[in-house]
């Protein structure tokens, strides 16, 4: 404070007498415009750029509009269900935000009209047709990446046996495919073959999906086969499926070594369990 006072009263006394140091203003002057100004000019550029400048994410589909989206794929035009989902690109959605937050959910709400008798077999059949037709259309973008130096790293995803459909095993292997996974998607009847398919292949992780609470009854038996059979001692289990959003389920009850919510967790999950 003392300090401060006496700057100004000797500015002052150099002010009274028209002596102030040329070089003395010439310093602050310098400072000034080589860093004062420099640096409001900037800090009000990026409060302007966060007020206005900024682009909105894209919005993600509503429940209205994955109920509108499940009626357009059951209609009699097979186009206007695309044509809703290229709707959605247009407006910026990625692709992944697509089948997390359209195609997974339409999905589910499919399989909720059925349960609540609101529709019938044929056309929940049709509305599953038109999901797969329209998932296959992103295949294309989610290539093969084998030619990666190194180990691949190899998944198997599979339904429970008696499972009807396999619209979320393919959108979570099209993930794996993305991250340079080699993927093999198996489907089956009976869980002898599967044990067989485990037993004769090097995996590193099996993904599981199960739809319905029945399919848990003899889940953790299947498990103990799969680690007991398989080619790799450190083998992983993931269990996911509608039937891991309807309770809270602990993977160790199965003996899996993890439960995922959806396709994007599943492929950190599997990772961070590699060796």
């Amino acid at each position: 404070m003392f300090a401060k006072n006496s700057m100004d009263l000797k500015y002052k006394f150099f002010e009274d007498h028209g002596a102030v140091n040329s070089d003395y203003q010439s310093s602050i002057l310098s400072i000034v415009e080589s860093q004062i100004i420099p640096r409001l000019l900037i800090a009000e550029r990026v409060k302007k750029r966060h007020l206005s400048l900024v682009p909105s994410s894209p919005a993600l589909p509503t429940q209205k509009q994955i109920a509108l989206f499940v009626d357009l794929c059951i209609s009699k035009d097979q186009k206007v269900s695309q044509a809703f989902v290229d709707d959605f690109i247009k407006t910026g959605l990625h692709k992944e935000d697509i089948l997390l937050d359209l195609i997974a959910p339409a999905a589910r709400y499919l399989g909720s009209q059925w349960d609540e008798d609101h529709m019938d077999f044929s056309q929940v059949n049709l509305g599953f047709v038109r999901l797969h037709a329209i998932t296959n259309e992103f295949r294309f973008a989610f290539k093969e990446r084998l030619s990666v130096k190194g180990k691949v790293n190899k998944v198997m995803i599979a339904t429970a046996p008696g499972s009807l459909h396999m619209l979320g095993a393919t959108i979570v292997a099209d993930f794996f495919r993305q991250k340079g996974w080699q993927v093999e998607v198996a489907i089956s009847s009976s869980s002898h073959e599967l044990v067989q398919t485990v037993s004769s292949e090097w995996f590193d992780v099996i993904g599981l999906s199960i739809s319905i609470e029945q399919q848990l009854t003899n889940l953790a038996d299947l498990i103990a086969q799969f680690k007991c059979s398989s080619l790799n001692p450190r083998l992983a289990v993931l269990l996911g499926g509608p039937i891991f959003a309807t309770k809270v389920w602990r993977p160790i009850d199965f003996g899996a070594d993890g439960i995922c919510v959806d396709a994007k967790h599943a492929v950190g999950l599997a990772e961070s369990l590699l060796p």
